[in-house]
Parts: structure tokens; C-alpha cells; sequence
């Protein structure tokens, strides 16, 4: 409970606006809003299987119409998805769809493009150099790390069990 005044009110609404931690985080949590773990799993789970069924579609058109294989389908596709992606950033579309589906929307390699062009936009005021090419990896550039260490340990894990095909 929180720390009153003689008068019986707290602290806070007597103008001492000197709120202990304890205090502080009472009044956080009463004010925090609930979270709704199921129902962000859903609209992840909608959105990003949305944009892989996307991407299956337009590796499916290539297919067809281009006569490629599956496996040369496969990078065309990737790059019409991150076309996509910053076409949608650009027009404040993709991060509309970000805020309803969360993680759906970062998982996905659109998600990447996203991050990208979203720094590129924030920072484009500020010139080619020093603005888009200097700050376009802020939020990317961890994912490009984590990426990179996480893809040794994998190659580490299959070399020492002998994994490998």
C-alpha cells in the first residue's frame, strides 16, 4: 500500500510527487494494460502464415509463367517479397500491419526489409552517408549478428556430432 500523509491520502496526491519504487510500481500495475497472449499468438500466427502463403503464390507464378524450378524460383520470390515489404513501409501500410500482428510480421524476411527501410526513411533528412548509411543497420544490424553467431553454433554443433549429409 501506498505511503499516506496524516491526512490519510497518499503522497503522490498531496503534491510530494517523491513516489518510493515500490510505490511507483503498485500504481504501474494497476495501470498496465492486460496482456492478450493468445489472442497476439492468433494474429501473429494469421499474418506471418498470410505473407509465407504470399510467398508461395508468387514462387508458384514463377513457376508456372517462367518455367523456373523450385529452386531457381527460390530467390526471385524472396526478392519480390522485400519489394513488396518497402513499397508497404513507404506507404505506411507495413507498420499498421505490424502493430495489429506483431512478431508476424518481424519473423518473415519482410520483417527484415522492413527494419531496413524504416531507418532508411527515419534518417534520410540527414543525408546518404551519414544519415541512411550510417543509421540503416540500427535495428538490423543486431538481427545480422545474432544471425551470424547463431549460424556458427549450428555449423559448430553439426562439425563436433557429424550432422553433416
Amino acid at each position: 500500500m501506498a505511503s499516506s500523509t496524516k491526512s490519510g491520502t497518499p503522497k503522490w496526491k498531496s503534491g510530494n510527487w517523491t513516489l518510493s519504487e515500490q510505490e511507483y510500481k503498485q500504481i504501474a500495475s494497476r495501470r498496465e494494460p492486460s496482456r492478450t497472449v493468445g489472442k497476439n499468438c492468433l494474429r501473429a500466427f494469421l499474418v506471418g502464415g498470410t505473407i509465407c502463403l504470399i510467398g508461395q503464390g508468387i514462387q508458384q507464378l514463377y513457376m508456372t509463367y517462367l518455367g523456373m524450378n523450385e529452386k531457381e524460383a527460390g530467390n526471385p520470390t524472396v526478392v519480390t517479397l522485400i519489394l513488396i515489404s518497402v513499397i508497404l513501409t513507404c506507404l505506411g501500410v507495413y507498420d499498421k500491419i505490424a502493430q495489429w500482428a506483431g512478431a508476424g510480421t518481424a519473423v518473415p524476411v519482410t520483417g527484415f526489409a522492413n527494419s531496413m527501410c524504416s531507418a532508411a526513411l527515419e534518417h534520410r533528412s540527414e543525408g546518404l552517408v551519414l544519415g541512411v548509411g550510417a543509421n540503416i543497420f540500427k535495428l538490423a544490424g543486431s538481427v545480422v549478428v545474432f544471425g551470424t553467431v547463431a549460424a556458427f553454433f549450428v555449423a559448430l554443433i553439426y562439425l563436433i556430432f557429424g550432422l553433416s549429409h
